[in-house]
């Protein structure tokens, strides 16, 4: 189940201002103590409201930053764009709204790249680049919806690792590298279509229960 769907309104709070923390105390029941007192709450409700620890909460900022992103893209209306366009467009923004917490994202990733978080990694990853997808006005229904969505993946993975390490201070390198990676999926993309185009269909034999049978001999 997406944390969103249960998360109440001041726990959002409590998760937003735990990136303001998590620089100074990592992704701990400390720094959810202090967000917690941040927030005017008690910080003893820090014992119960992500018992999972780091991987719950680290999940639970995930769904705040899709939902984010999300909202930012209908504001900014890309409906002008192309497909293409509008990934970026929206990729960027995600950079853009998440500036502020690039060593608390940094630490998030170290922790889900731990081989007991792989899956929790896996789950984050998927639900990021539908959103990605969804904001994008793609509403492809058949086996598209996964190709899209596998190639946009490691599109998304890579430059979210190079923006990581990006001092350009504005992310333009982190366009720039994204630029790339898709002008990549797209050459791909047209030289597998060309190349489908040229090559003869292979004529397959028909299945043995199709196959005329012989007629009996004289």
């Amino acid at each position: 189940m997406n944390p969103c769907d249960t998360m109440m309104p001041e726990d959002e709070a409590v998760i937003r201002a735990l990136l303001d923390e998590v620089p100074f105390a990592g992704w701990t029941t400390a720094s959810l103590r202090r967000a917690l007192t941040a927030c005017g709450r008690d910080p003893e409700d820090a014992l119960f409201l992500f018992p999972g620890g780091a991987p719950e909460m680290i999940e639970a900022w995930a769904c705040l930053a899709d939902r984010d992103m999300e909202a930012g893209a209908k504001a900014a209306d890309l409906a002008a764009y192309r497909t293409p366009a509008r990934v970026r467009a929206i990729i960027s923004l995600r950079f853009e709204q998440n500036r502020p917490h690039r060593e608390a994202i940094g630490r998030a990733i170290a922790i889900l790249a731990l081989p007991r978080n792989a899956r929790l990694a896996a789950t984050i990853t998927a639900r990021t680049v539908d959103s990605i997808w969804h904001a994008a006005g793609d509403r492809s229904a058949d086996f598209a919806w996964y190709t899209k969505r596998a190639i946009l993946a490691g599109v998304y993975t890579s430059t979210l690792l190079y923006w990581l390490r990006d001092m350009s201070g504005d992310d333009a390198d982190s366009i720039a590298f994204l630029d790339r990676r898709l002008a990549d999926v797209a050459r791909i993309g047209k030289a597998r279509k060309s190349m489908s185009e040229r090559l003869p269909r292979p004529r397959l034999p028909r299945p043995f229960f199709m196959r005329k049978a012989p007629s009996p001999s004289a």
